[in-house]
């Protein structure tokens, strides 16, 4: 997942996770590995197959610059115990940032 924006306008990126018919799984757990930089959200929905899961992650950072982070979903399946979602963080200085530094 790619955050690209522009410093301190909103940044928010939706994820659907939607377990396989086949072999079906709760999501039990969230949790970023660095989490300074994002928020997230994890949301149940109801679907005609099952169950379903909306991951929301949301730029937290205010200045340019760039970084990297990993969220972990944890499962009850024994097939996939963990899944795992990486973000990076790309945001641009304002525009007129951009003219002061000329």
């Amino acid at each position: 997942m790619r955050l690209r924006g522009i410093a301190g306008k909103q940044l928010k990126r939706k994820v659907t996770i939607i377990p396989v018919e086949k072999y079906p799984f709760k999501i039990l757990n969230v949790r970023a590995q660095n989490g300074k930089n994002i928020r997230f959200q994890l949301q149940e929905e109801k679907s005609q197959k099952g169950p379903q899961y909306a991951l929301i992650v949301e730029n937290q950072r205010l200045e340019k610059g760039r970084y990297f982070d990993n969220i972990t979903l944890e499962t009850d399946s024994k097939i996939r115990p963990t899944l795992k979602i990486r973000v990076y963080g790309d945001i641009m200085p304002r525009p007129e940032e951009k003219k002061e530094s000329q």
